[in-house]
């Protein structure tokens, strides 16, 4: 064999060889490629889970707070309407220790009244609820009812004051329970 002959199969050779090294690194890259693209794949879809995550762990927060809240209505209004259908009792007390104090001053039964109307008062007290009855009190639409406005009999009162209160109103906190119905200066 010649030298140019045993140059060309060695040349042969030597490109066979670096072939299947090129082949090798294509299909390096291609697969180093893929798995890039697979990685950013599952990156975003852990980001889009932690995201799903997030949001369900709000709504479960928000879910929570809104039960609490209609928890804590419900418990109001509840509280609200067994201490209305009190209130009519606390009225009755209020006018027999009245009519009591007017017509038999001098009556047993009066300290009883007296001590029955002051521990239902202290349970009213108890549940936040404070009765309106004052008069000589400027009249707010929010808190009385004028059931008669009329002139007052001292030229000193201003128009709009509460001359008598006809019932006692309730507020319970802030809420209104029940109007003082009042007679209102002109």
């Amino acid at each position: 064999m010649s030298v140019k002959s045993k140059e060309n199969k060695a040349q042969s050779e030597e490109t066979e060889l670096q072939e299947p090294v090129e082949n090798e690194n294509q299909d390096l890259d291609t697969l180093l490629e893929e798995q890039q693209k697979r990685i950013e794949e599952l990156n975003q879809e852990i980001s889009n889970m932690r995201d799903t995550h997030l949001r369900k762990a709000a709504e479960m927060e928000n879910m929570k707070k809104r039960l609490q809240r209609e928890r804590e209505q419900i418990y109001r209004f509840a509280k609200e309407a067994a201490v209305e259908d009190f209130l009519p009792v606390s009225d009755d007390l209020v006018r027999t220790l009245e009519m009591m104090e007017k017509n038999n001053p001098d009556s047993p039964y009066l300290d009883g009244v007296k001590l029955i109307l002051s521990k239902f008062d202290s349970v009213l007290e108890k549940n936040g609820v404070t009765r309106i009855d004052e008069s000589g009190v400027p009249f707010d639409v929010n808190i009385h009812d004028a059931m008669l406005i009329q002139k007052s009999e001292d030229d000193s009162v201003e128009s709009g004051t509460v001359l008598q209160v006809v019932e006692s109103g309730y507020l319970m906190g802030e809420k209104t329970l029940r109007h003082a119905k009042v007679i209102v200066s002109e």
